[in-house]
Parts: structure tokens; sequence; C-alpha cells
């Protein structure tokens, strides 16, 4: 996870969105700091279930913003702010727990569902969903 995670931020250019599907303690988050690593950040990345979104200041003018609506049953205003950075081409957006806000994120977006096989390997599924993604997670993944 760490070094897929690692590579994944590393071809990030901006624009992308992603969301995690997958059960508590999948490792979900643990990816997100891995793609963290790969942007150039190097402060430490805290999941944002109780405070819902952090953003981090990455490699070039980039930013990371990562969302978790685990605790939420209504997305509110964080919808509309939701909305607003995934429109925002300098943004890499992660978003945990996405269901309740799935009408707002871009139809465009690469879902990573991971599934725990053991205590130490999970299981990537990767729908992507517009050819350069497909093009860049192959080229990862290869």
């Amino acid at each position: 996870m760490s070094e897929f995670g690692t590579l994944l931020g590393a071809a990030f250019r901006g624009g992308e969105t992603l969301e995690l599907v997958g059960d508590v303690g999948a490792g979900k988050t643990t990816l997100t700091k891995a793609i963290a690593k790969g942007l150039g950040i190097h402060s430490a990345i805290q999941s944002p279930t109780f405070t819902i979104s952090n953003r981090y200041e990455a490699r070039d003018s980039l930013v990371l913003a990562h969302y978790d609506f685990y605790r939420l049953h209504d997305a509110g205003l964080m919808q509309n702010e939701l909305a607003e950075v995934v429109e925002d081409h300098r943004n890499v957006t992660v978003v945990e727990w996405g269901d309740i806000v799935a009408d707002v994120l871009p139809t465009d977006r690469t879902t990573i569902s991971i599934i725990s096989t053991s205590e130490t390997a999970r299981e990537l599924t990767i729908t992507a969903r517009t050819e350069d993604a497909e093009k860049m997670f192959k080229g990862i993944i290869e």
C-alpha cells in the first residue's frame, strides 16, 4: 500500500479525485498518507474522521484535500465545499466514505476499493473512469 500510494502521489498533476472504499481499518488513510508522501508532503497526515476535512500544501503548488464522511448522515455545507474543491485543478482530492456525497463527486473520479485479506495484505480494485487515469494506473501497476 505504501509503495503504491507513493507512486500514485508522484504521478498526480492536480485535478484528480479519488474515492476510497473499504471497511474500517482497510487502509484508506494509510493509502492517503502514502499519496501525500508522493506529493512531497512532509507533515503528519491525520485521518479527518472527526474534522471531516484536512488540507495539505504539496509540491508544485498542489493541495491534497482529504475528506472523511464516516460520521455524517447529512453532508450539509460540506457538500458545497467539496463541489468547489473537486473543480479546482490545483487540488488532489481524496474522499473516504463518499456515499453521502456521491452526487457531488465528479463522474471522472477514480474509485479504489480496498479489502483486507490479512493483517498485512490488501486487495485493491481500481475503477478508473478516464483513459488518462487508466493509463496512469497501468503505468504504476506494471
